[in-house]
């Protein structure tokens, strides 16, 4: 499935890049073509007092490919509206305390406040449509601030606890002991609860080394929950706040 939706968007980019020469691209329209990959995470806004350390933290594959067409209206000003397909994931061991969450132990569904480490595996597909206001420093350097609507099109929310204790339904509830390892812990999955679209603001910088060719950075700052309205299973929202390192060609 991964491989089909790159090769997609690879054919659509260029398809139009095809056309753009074929048919001739105006003088304010700008098409440029982008490879990045990103790096950051799905967190709450603010550490709260019950995650007290992480552990570790692995990035998954966050590569991203996009097409973008600036119009200028003139020299400084312009707007950009793009297409893009991303994948975002992290896995992160983090200790907890009094975390309440979810989850099954040998078969058995279990709910109270955890203390302990928790290993969080999340990644989405996503197709993202930004819409940016730009601002021309010079030729060679472009400033990109606006907001991004994101469908994702597959998704996962999954995790285990180990080596600590969950505290059944109360904070001073039944005391159920977690083993040392994942099979001996206990596991949960929460991605059928994850929202289809996210909205958010993204700002980044375009700057043009030689000829065509030029890098950019994006800091893409999620504004909706990535859970539905009604989960309430994990005490906090959480955001994906990502940032990309890539190259870009423009077409013209």
């Amino acid at each position: 499935m991964k491989r089909k939706i790159i090769t997609s968007v690879a054919l659509l980019a260029a398809t139009l890049s095809v056309k753009a020469f074929s048919f001739g691209i105006p003088d304010d329209v700008n098409y440029t073509v982008r490879l990045g990959y990103s790096i950051g995470g799905t967190a709450p806004m603010g550490i709260p007092a019950t995650i007290r350390s992480m552990n570790s933290y692995k990035p998954k594959s966050n590569l991203s490919l996009a097409i973008d067409a600036q119009k200028k209206f003139n020299d400084r000003w312009g707007i950009m509206l793009g297409l893009k397909i991303e994948n975002k994931g992290m896995e992160v061991d983090a200790t907890v305390k009094n975390y309440h969450m979810e989850m099954v132990q040998e078969g058995k569904r279990l709910a109270g406040y955890y203390t302990g480490n928790n290993v969080i595996n999340t990644e989405g597909w996503l197709f993202t449509l930004p819409v940016r206001a730009t601002f021309n420093v010079n030729e060679n350097l472009l400033l990109r601030l606006g907001p991004f609507v994101s469908y994702v099109q597959s998704q996962t929310f999954d995790g285990y606890v180990y080596s600590g204790y969950l505290r059944e339904n109360t904070p001073t509830g039944t005391k159920i002991v977690m083993g040392d390892t994942k099979e001996t812990g206990a596991t949960y999955d929460f991605s059928d609860d994850m929202r289809h679209f996210q909205f958010g603001v993204d700002v980044g910088i375009d700057w043009n080394f030689y000829r065509r060719w030029g890098i950019y950075a994006d800091v893409s700052w999620g504004l909706t929950n990535i859970f539905k309205k009604d989960f309430n299973t994990i005490e906090q929202k959480l955001y994906p706040v990502y940032g990309t390192l890539g190259i870009s060609y423009r077409l013209k």
